[in-house]
């Protein structure tokens, strides 16, 4: 894998022509596997005989691994996305009640009036930058970032911090100190933010976590209290603003689709979703273990191997989109009782906060080009920086001419 990112779609087609599984070599030279093929994928997700705890992944239970790992983060700390079985369920219903359907629509006024906010600061940023704003500095980022916070009662002086630090954790090239750091100074922050919230408890997600641990019993201990607030940041802002923000790049670049959500052939819906597929925000999720020695699609993948979910892949997998699934189409009918795409995953560990990131997307791009019709890049599409990162699948700037 290439650790310094980069945009995955080529590679992806070549690995796709040999198989939907591949061996793979990831950074430090620790092998691991990427599950490529939409349908094979989609069965791997939900598969009883894969897990999610580290405590299956062979390498790191022999000492192999070293504490400067760069994927390390994503396979040790402690919350949803790496406990299997009873404290799955546990972890995932301390939080589910913050994205019931209610919760999320709740939302909505809240996410309409920061969007209009957004808009006038962008619109403020080209007028000072010539015409010109970077569209995910301005309006991609602080929205979820925004929403986000006040879910989990962030103070503001902590979000461009916790948006830095999670930006180091989820990069792939960073060397061992500099992950190390990142890793302590974000649990530092998050150890302070907890402490805020404890000390003067609010009608947040913090708070009731915070209750949660210190219940007699508690259902909750300090590194999963932290560990959850780690996953909820980065899965709760990275994730949508890359959403957005390929989203954007995908609908200057295929013009024409633009003309038919507004001629009212496609729903601003249905771009999300066609994002979602063609141009999935995370590239390749950190991991899962089978518990056994698996056959997977022909190819044999030990037991406790370090396994990647290829969404960006499984998104342009011809078997499952067809010969032209390399095509951006928002009217893009789906298959009859097929899945549209894994982008936000399968199974138990399907995204809690799914609903919330395609409310935050659909009004962000409604609202954006409906503020700014001939809204364009303001640079090719080639020399858009690319994140250091085999896991995020985005761009590190979006220059705008609006």
């Amino acid at each position: 894998m290439d650790a310094a990112g980069g945009c995955p779609h080529a590679a992806n087609a070549r690995l796709l022509a040999r198989g939907t599984v591949a061996h793979v070599v990831l950074p430090g030279g620790v092998e691991g596997v990427a599950v490529l093929g939409h349908d094979v994928l989609k069965e791997f997700l939900a598969h009883p005989d894969v897990a999610k705890s580290a405590r299956h992944f062979t390498a790191l239970r022999e000492g192999r691994i070293a504490d400067g790992w760069p994927l390390l983060t994503f396979a040790t700390v402690q919350g949803m996305t790496t406990a299997d079985g009873e404290d799955h369920r546990r972890l995932r219903a301390l939080v589910s009640k913050a994205f019931t359907p209610r919760r999320v629509e709740e939302l909505r006024p809240g996410v309409e009036e920061l969007t209009a906010r957004l808009l006038d600061d962008l619109g403020a940023a080209a007028d000072a930058g010539g015409g010109v704003a970077d569209l995910r500095r301005h309006f991609a980022l602080p929205l979820p970032m925004g929403v986000i916070g006040e879910l989990l009662g962030v103070d503001a002086e902590f979000r461009d911090t916790l948006h830095h630090l999670s930006n180091k954790v989820v990069a792939t090239d960073t060397g061992p100190e500099e992950a190390v750091a990142a890793n302590r100074e974000l649990v530092d922050v998050l150890s302070a933010v907890a402490a805020a919230r404890a000390e003067q408890p609010g009608d947040d997600l913090t708070s009731a976590l915070t209750a949660a641990r210190d219940e007699d019993g508690g259902r909750l201990s300090r590194p999963e209290l932290i560990g959850t607030l780690l996953l909820m940041v980065i899965a709760g802002h990275e994730t949508t603003l890359n959403l957005i923000t390929n989203a954007v790049r995908a609908l200057c670049g295929h013009r024409d689709q633009l003309e038919a959500v507004r001629d009212g052939a496609a729903g601003w819906p249905d771009v999300v979703d066609e994002t979602l597929r063609w141009d999935a925000p995370v590239s390749y999720f950190p991991f899962r273990y089978p518990v056994r020695d698996l056959t997977v699609d022909g190819t044999l993948i030990p037991k406790g191997t370090p396994v990647l979910a290829g969404y960006s892949a499984a998104g342009r997998d011809p078997a499952a989109h067809g010969a032209d699934a390399g095509r951006f189409d928002v009217t893009r009918p789906r298959r009859p009782g097929a899945v549209r795409n894994l982008s936000l995953g399968h199974g138990a560990h399907y995204c809690l906060g799914a609903p919330l990131a395609r409310m935050e997307a659909t009004i962000a791009l409604e609202r954006l080009f409906a503020r700014f019709p001939d809204l364009d890049l303001a640079v090719p599409e080639r020399e858009l920086p690319r994140s250091s990162s085999f896991v995020g699948n985005s761009v590190r700037e979006l220059p705008v001419r609006l």
